[in-house]
């Protein structure tokens, strides 16, 4: 019999089970089989490993709920379904990292995962007293993933007559393939006449590009994009593998990005980005190796807790520990949704969803 300690996370919406692997010897635990079979009693999105390598290099490793492992393949972070969550759970990785070992406890330090450096930087926090944590996140206009159907050069907002005649969609691979188009808020395209979110239109869209596997070979993440007012945006996601999400954090990144590209906000400035999860902060810039964006925002600890393995079977022991406060994590959602709708008479609710 094995115990395996774990604490519940989140960020920006999504969560996560994170596991210590330099203080939980996990040898015992087939990983993906757990992830497939255990996640859903936890309601989380994914699971976490906090690992080490060799050379002392602190890490992560993410699985999905259906077992499959985010992975690096060439320049870019490939992922079976579903990646766009690494920006968020990074963060919270990060932040284990930081809090139980001297070597992470500088205002500067990297993440690797899947051969690719992340650096990370404490920041201060966005909302309440929420820990918070940026992560730089390089962007490719095209790769391994950009569809043979498009020119080769640089695709920022173009029509693709092939998924839809209305939007312009910029092409942006942060790791992962994602396509995003800024839309008029009043559109129809996210919000009704109503002015409530609805995001069906989204959702026919990333299934209709999802099936296009001539345009898309390998699936893409499709995102539409508002602009709130001066350096503020919202945006909602379709995740391939996945459908409609709350947070997902290379889309958040990807979104700002378009956002300067489009000329919607400059380089070097900060675009703070709203969804149903909460809300970021991404910063694109314009660096010799490339477009990088830093990512920030919270990274939550919900609760400590123990798993048991007893045979094939995994059993919670007792109950799980609060830890950080969780009044700060819902007013932080609470407050962006009251904001959203005070200030720009936009409403998020589940009727339409």
């Amino acid at each position: 019999m094995k115990i395996y300690d774990y604490i519940l996370c989140s960020g920006s919406g999504n969560r996560f089970l994170l596991f210590d692997t330099l203080r939980s010897d996990l040898s015992g635990l087939n990983i993906a089989a757990f992830a497939a079979g255990e996640l859903h009693r936890f309601g989380v999105d994914g699971l976490l490993l906090l690992t080490r390598d060799g050379r002392g290099r602190f890490g992560m490793r993410m699985f999905n709920t259906d077992g499959s492992e985010a992975e690096m393949c060439g320049n870019a972070l490939r992922c079976c379904n579903n990646c766009g969550r690494y920006g968020n759970g990074i963060r919270c990785v990060a932040r284990l990292a930081r809090e139980r070992y001297p070597e992470a406890t500088g205002e500067r330090f990297a993440v690797t995962s899947g051969g690719r450096e992340y650096r990370i930087t404490c920041e201060e926090p966005i909302f309440g007293a929420l820990p918070t944590f940026g992560a730089e996140i390089p962007l490719s206009l095209h790769g391994d993933d950009f569809p043979p159907s498009l020119p080769a050069e640089e695709f920022v907002g173009q029509p693709v007559p092939e998924l839809d005649e209305g939007p312009a969609f910029t092409f942006l691979q942060p790791g992962n393939p994602h396509i995003v188009a800024l839309v008029a808020p009043d559109s129809a395209w996210l919000f009704g006449s109503d002015g409530r979110l609805d995001t069906r239109r989204l959702a026919e869209l990333g299934e209709r590009a999802n099936r296009m596997r001539g345009v898309f070979p390998r699936g893409i993440n499709v995102s539409l994009f508002c602009r709130l007012d001066e350096g503020r945006i919202f945006a909602a996601t379709y995740e391939r593998g996945v459908g409609i999400t709350s947070s997902c954090g290379t889309a958040m990144t990807s979104c700002a990005t378009a956002a300067a590209l489009l000329g919607l906000a400059g380089f070097d400035t900060t675009v703070e980005v709203w969804n149903r999860g909460g809300r970021v902060r991404c910063l694109p810039r314009r660096t010799q190796q490339g477009i990088v964006t830093r990512l920030t925002g919270d990274a939550s600890f919900e609760t400590a807790g123990r798993l048991r393995l007893d045979g094939k079977e995994c059993i919670a022991t007792g109950d799980a520990s609060p830890l950080d406060p969780p009044c700060d994590r819902l007013r932080l959602t609470e407050e962006t949704l009251r904001e959203l709708h005070e200030k720009y008479g936009l409403t998020i609710a589940d009727d339409h969803d």
